[in-house]
């Protein structure tokens, strides 16, 4: 069926149970994971009183990249096992949809595994949703775990008394 799952993460539990069934599926169908996390670009940062500090850049970047490596190696973990393969990549765009995508297709991966989470008014219309891209551009399929699970769902775990 899937041969090679994207999975991008952005180190929430959301986002870490998504990669948890994705690993499911890859088992299920002997497909192999990339993990994927997209830092964003950080050529432009200003510094907190208003003034361009030429080393910023840098030490974001650098601080980006070691949560990444973070966020990532839940993948290996996870993948390592159950047993699939897997690779990770860390990209670097201002939107990660675009990296999301481009990486799917430069990769052959036939499949991408995201969350969605679920946001009210405001905040949905100014930030919208990177899985409601990804769906838009991808021409693979995307499965998509919704964040916001109902109460009797399996995975929701019971609130601490």
């Amino acid at each position: 069926m899937f041969k090679h799952i994207l999975m991008p993460t952005d180190g929430t539990a959301h986002s870490e149970r998504a990669i948890m069934r994705g690993i499911e599926l890859a088992k299920l169908c002997g497909a192999k994971v990339t993990g994927i996390h997209v830092l964003p670009d950080y050529r432009l940062a200003i510094a907190d009183d208003g003034s361009f500090d030429p080393g910023l850049p840098g030490k974001m970047q650098d601080e980006g990249r070691a949560r990444a490596e973070n966020f990532l190696a839940y993948v290996k973990t996870t993948a390592a096992a159950e047993g699939v393969a897997c690779d990770t990549v860390i990209a670097t765009n201002s939107q990660p949809f675009d990296a999301i995508v481009n990486t799917a297709n430069e990769r052959g991966c036939d499949l991408i595994v995201m969350t969605s989470r679920y946001r009210k008014g405001l905040v949905s219309l100014i930030m919208g949703s990177e899985s409601s891209r990804v769906l838009h551009r991808a021409s693979i399929a995307v499965l998509v775990f919704r964040g916001l699970m109902s109460a009797d769902h399996p995975d929701k775990s019971l609130p601490a008394r």
